[in-house]
């Protein structure tokens, strides 16, 4: 994948961090749908190369507006850019998420969002049966230094 993320976009969310207001983005409309472009470009290319391994079957790129109605923090303005990735259902289901945010804090996160209890108990069995292949990919010096530690939810 020869497209990557805008040093601009990092530029313009940390500004973005620092003036969390209407006025201020009314302000810089221009430079956020500028670099809002270029993220679309990120996000349809990273489509693409997801695309040569597995079978997505839509992208949702996330609007930067908060939903501030029922929330104690009212800054009107998300501080990150973030899409997901949805395979082709009934046949595969889980996805993808990437959130592109400055400090170091994006990230990507991989799986099967609260899955029914059925197929909780398949994907169980299946790691039962035979855990060889993921445990290969997580114990590789590669994945390793790339991703760093798994993080475990229960």
């Amino acid at each position: 994948m020869s497209v990557s993320v805008p040093k601009a976009a990092f530029t313009y969310l940390k500004k973005l961090e620092k003036n969390n207001n209407r006025e201020w983005f009314g302000e810089h409309k221009l430079e956020f749908q500028s670099v809002q472009k270029d993220i679309k470009v990120f996000y349809n290319a990273l489509l693409e190369a997801l695309n040569a391994h597995d079978e997505i079957d839509k992208l949702k790129i996330f609007r930067i507006y908060r939903d501030v109605r029922f929330s104690k923090n009212k800054l009107p303005y998300k501080t990150h850019f973030s899409g997901s990735y949805h395979r082709v259902k009934p046949r595969l289901r889980g996805g993808y998420h990437v959130q592109i945010k400055p400090n170091n804090e994006s990230f990507i996160a991989t799986g099967f969002w609260d899955p029914a209890p059925a197929d909780l108990m398949r994907i169980r069995k299946e790691f039962e049966m035979d855990d060889s292949e993921i445990r290969d990919i997580i114990n590789d010096k590669t994945f390793k230094t790339t991703w760093g530690a798994l993080l475990v939810t229960k």
